[in-house]
């Protein structure tokens, strides 16, 4: 069986300052949205979708994913930690963000952008929808790479089965990698494809939403479940309560029928 490699978390160290595996890959999300972002808007009239828009918009869907990232940690899985450590909820750099949370955090920051730029909530998330997943990849490398949301316990023929030495000796699935091969690359290849063409408004961020939530759904019988406010549970996690009203959600946008536009 494979043994997870116990990297270290700080990939660079200078003095007192410390550079984390977990803050590159964010980085490197950033970046990705940046390039995709930019080749999109020169490639298609995205109701005038300039550079220095798709600057504008990481900058926002930053502060989105982090204050909303984190707030959904400490609301949605571990209120009662937080809530006897307040000061811990400012230590992004240790982990601990909810896609679900950074998705509405971003939702929010979406809406302002667009509200300022004189763009639709839709317009927005549907030139964004594609540029999200390859940070979702990288973000659940970090977690590989730390060592965190290990999977459940496999049958150790399994070839890739993995002991996390840090948690058993049991083998378990290394689910951030299935998270980041399904969430990450299969779902930014959908979304990148569907998008090439002129869709409804609305349909590219529903496939998003029925994408991404359908391939968590999936991905959370693999992983171990985290403790959320409605208990542990082995049969529907935390996660996939909250997938599903994005899966339904998605449906909605897709069966609705506005206008075909940009």
């Amino acid at each position: 069986m494979l043994i997870h490699p116990q990297f270290d978390p700080i990939a660079i160290s200078i003095g007192p300052l410390a550079v984390r595996w977990y803050g590159l890959m964010y980085l490197a999300g950033f970046v990705a949205f940046l390039w995709l972002g930019k080749r999109r808007a020169a490639s298609q009239s995205w109701h005038a979708t300039s550079a220095q828009d798709v600057d504008d918009l990481l900058f926002y869907g930053v502060l989105g994913v982090v204050l909303g990232g984190r707030l959904g940690q400490v609301l949605f899985y571990e209120p009662g930690y937080y809530l006897a450590h307040p000061l811990e909820i400012l230590a992004v750099w240790k982990g601990g963000m909810a896609f679900h949370g950074g998705m509405l955090g971003v939702f929010v920051a979406m809406a302002l952008w667009g509200r300022k730029s004189g763009r639709t909530f839709f317009q927005v998330t549907d030139f964004i929808a594609p540029l999200v997943p390859l940070g979702l990849m990288a973000g659940r490398i970090g977690n590989f790479i730390n060592g965190e949301l290990w999977g459940r316990a496999a049958d150790p023929s399994l070839p890739w089965a993995m002991i996390f030495p840090h948690v058993d000796r049991l083998p378990r699935h290394p689910s951030p990698l299935y998270q980041a091969a399904g969430e990450g690359l299969l779902l930014f290849v959908i979304l990148w494809l569907y998008s090439s063409r002129q869709r409804a408004l609305g349909a590219v961020s529903g496939m998003f939403m029925i994408g991404y939530g359908t391939l968590r759904f999936v991905a959370e019988y693999f992983r171990e479940p985290d403790h959320g406010i409605f208990g542990l549970s082995y049969t529907v996690s935390m996660g996939q309560w909250l997938s599903l009203p994005m899966v339904l959600f998605g449906i909605w946008l897709m069966l609705r029928k506005p206008p075909v536009r940009r």
